[in-house]
């Protein structure tokens, strides 16, 4: 099943950033910029450049405020061209997001439970429902919402794509792929098996980024979506 590559640009600086797409000679073509390039190393402005020279950007900056700020904030980023941008799904939020992108070819994506977080995470912060339920609520929400799409960990892409129907995309961090660890995500899967279960893009930082090789890598993981070889 095919599938698309979305690489995480999670450095701190925009040379350093500047270095890694380098390396990775124009394997892939879609970057994500959340908050530590944003904030702390002119991600913006790399976003700029990177979509001028014809990439996809992704900016992950999970908004979530009072109606108006977040319209404001998602027409500003939409005005830039981007690709995709993250809201967290909360029903407001994501209604007032949709109003900042109208006209814009911007896809908004709902950020439904972060992959760092369990049933217990969950239970900590005050919610009564389990990480499914919440993952399915807010699926429903943005679907409801008119949003582009969800953010959501790999192993729920298939109850999530059965709530939302063939349109949206679904976008899965907390990718490993064969023979990676799993840093500090507690859901995770391998590439071809969250394209089987109805993911749309992958979201890839570490692997790729802290290989010696990470065009190498990228390509690699681009063979084992595609049902190639897998990477050793």
């Amino acid at each position: 099943m095919a599938g698309t590559l979305i690489v995480a640009l999670d450095v701190d600086t925009r040379a350093e950033a500047e270095t890694l797409i380098g390396r990775l000679d124009n394997a892939v073509d879609f970057y994500k910029i959340g908050y530590q390039l944003f904030y702390g190393g002119d991600g913006l402005n790399l976003g700029k450049a990177l979509l001028a020279a014809g990439k996809r950007v992704f900016f992950d900056l999970k908004l979530l405020d009072i109606d108006n700020t977040v319209e404001k904030g998602v027409a500003a980023i939409a005005a830039t061209g981007a690709t995709m941008l993250t809201i967290h799904a909360y029903p407001q939020a994501m209604r007032a997001a949709v109003r900042g992108a109208t006209g814009s070819a911007l896809t908004l994506l709902g950020v439904s439970v972060l992959t760092s977080m369990d049933d217990n995470d969950l239970i900590e912060a005050g919610f009564a429902r389990d990480t499914a339920g919440l993952v399915a609520l807010r699926a429903e929400q943005a679907r409801d919402a008119g949003m582009g799409g969800l953010v959501c960990a790999p192993g729920e892409a298939e109850m999530v794509r059965n709530l939302v129907g063939p349109g949206l995309a679904i976008v899965t961090p907390g990718i490993r792929p064969a023979g990676h660890g799993r840093d500090d995500q507690k859901r995770v899967m391998g590439p071809q098996q969250a394209l089987a279960a109805g993911a749309t893009h992958l979201v890839v930082g570490r692997p790729i980024t802290m290989a010696p090789d990470p065009a190498a890598a990228a390509a690699a993981i681009l063979a084992e979506m595609a049902g190639g070889l897998r990477l050793a």
